[in-house]
Order: C-alpha cells, then sequence, then structure tokens
C-alpha cells in the first residue's frame, strides 16, 4: 500500500480528496496526512478540513510541520495555499504531482483565468505537472484542454475549469499512484505555445480601469475581473472611485 499526503483547499480541493477517500482501497493507497487552510470561500460546504477530519486524517496548515514528517509515497496538491520548497517536495519517495487550473506553460501562477481572458486566449486548460522548486514550472504529466466561449466571463471559465479539472483527477490519480506516465518538459512547449507567470497582487491592478479606453478593452477587463465575492473592477471619474457590478439574475 501506498502512502499519500494531500494538500489543498477550496471546492476542487474538496472534491478531489473526496475522490482519494472514495478509493483508497482500489488505488492501494492510504492518506496519511492533510495540509490545507480551509477556504471555503467559494462553497461554505465543501470543507477540507471538515472532510479529513470524518476519515480520522490528521490535518495541518502550515507546511513546516511536513518537514518532522515521514516520507511518503506520493504528495498531491490541489488548490493548496503555501509554496513548497525543495526540502518538502523531497518528502515524496515516487512524486509530488500539482493539479494546475489552467494549461501550461502558457499560464503559471495565480489568477490564470482573468489573464487568459485579457490576452484573448482561443484555448485554456487543467494541468497535472510534477512539482519542483519553479511555481508551476514542472513536467506536464497529463492535460484536458478546451475552446474558451466567446464574451466569457471569469466565473464561467473558472467553473468550465473546475469541471474539467476534476474529470483530469478523476481519470489519472490511478495513473499517477501506478507511475504510468510519460513527463513532457514544459520548455519543449514553449516554442510554440509560449508561457508566462502571474502572482496574486497583479489581479488588483487590472481591476483599475481607464475609462478613456477603447469600449472593447473596457468591456474584456470587466469580464476578466468580475467574480462574485470579490471586489469589483472600478475606474476613476472626476476623482470619484465608480464601480462596476454586474446585473444579478
Amino acid at each position: 500500500m501506498k502512502t499519500v499526503i494531500f494538500l489543498g483547499s477550496k471546492p476542487i480541493g474538496y472534491e478531489c480528496l473526496q475522490h482519494l477517500f472514495s478509493r483508497q482501497d482500489s488505488l492501494g493507497i492510504k492518506v496519511t496526512a492533510v495540509f490545507t487552510n480551509d477556504n471555503t470561500r467559494f462553497d461554505k460546504n465543501k470543507s477540507v478540513r471538515d472532510l479529513a477530519t470524518s476519515f480520522g486524517v490528521p490535518v495541518y496548515e502550515d507546511i513546516a510541520a511536513l518537514e518532522t514528517m515521514a516520507p511518503v509515497d506520493v504528495l498531491i496538491s490541489v488548490q493548496y495555499h503555501q509554496i513548497l520548497k525543495k526540502k518538502h517536495i523531497q518528502k515524496a519517495k515516487q512524486l509530488a504531482v500539482n493539479l494546475h487550473m489552467a494549461p501550461l506553460p502558457e499560464y503559471r501562477g495565480c489568477n490564470q483565468f482573468s489573464f487568459a481572458i485579457l490576452d484573448g486566449a482561443k484555448e485554456f486548460g487543467t494541468t497535472l505537472h510534477v512539482m519542483n522548486e519553479d511555481i508551476d514550472g514542472g513536467d506536464i504529466l497529463f492535460e484536458r484542454r478546451f475552446p474558451i466561449p466567446a464574451d466569457v466571463f471569469v466565473k464561467e471559465l473558472y467553473q468550465k475549469t473546475f469541471e474539467e479539472s476534476l474529470i483530469l483527477f478523476q481519470e489519472h490519480i490511478e495513473d499517477i499512484i501506478r507511475g504510468e506516465y510519460q513527463p513532457i518538459a514544459q520548455s519543449d512547449r514553449i516554442p510554440t505555445h509560449g508561457t508566462s507567470i502571474h502572482y496574486r497582487n497583479e489581479v488588483e491592478q487590472i481591476k483599475c480601469i481607464n475609462w478613456r479606453w477603447p469600449k472593447e478593452k473596457i468591456e474584456r477587463h470587466i469580464r476578466a475581473t468580475s467574480m462574485p465575492g470579490f471586489p469589483p473592477p472600478y475606474t476613476y471619474i472626476a476623482g470619484k472611485k465608480i464601480e462596476f457590478h454586474l446585473k444579478e439574475d
């Protein structure tokens, strides 16, 4: 039986962990610890902490706790809030893998949905990749790609990626546990796919709209940054801050 440590949060982390628990016997694994900040902002009913506790698995928040633990076979990260260093990644004897909700190497880092919309990208996706010390920079193991609908809003792109990410995880977790994969170096794809990396603080910059921009650019920034539950995009007119709120259905 192989040992697994899971690191993750948000609804996708919850769903992936639930899938792991449901298949522990068939996969021949045992989840020995869970790391999470238990971010339930998107869904109050999907607590990674509560789920792990219900299965009697110890829960930690700070990645520093991993340093004193015995090595395991596989580390699985799904929307974990801290960056892992080499000493953490090396706790995985077989593989440390991350589910990144964006295509690689095109969109590394954070807020990838927003930047794909701003870029006018025609395709998006989700990726299972090897974890290394570079942010979302490890070899690609498995992926799913799909066309981006015209005039899509960030919430819609997030939801589509969520659905595709769960399918990707469910379809290939057995391959990952068994070591049945052919890694693809991201550097091999950069000449044809390009690459970028974005950080959390950048979203505040793209929410600030210059009302003198062309209409199409303003509209694109609104679609890219109008996410329910988060501060809306805005502009300044005559020194007054004007927020853009979407009309609720």
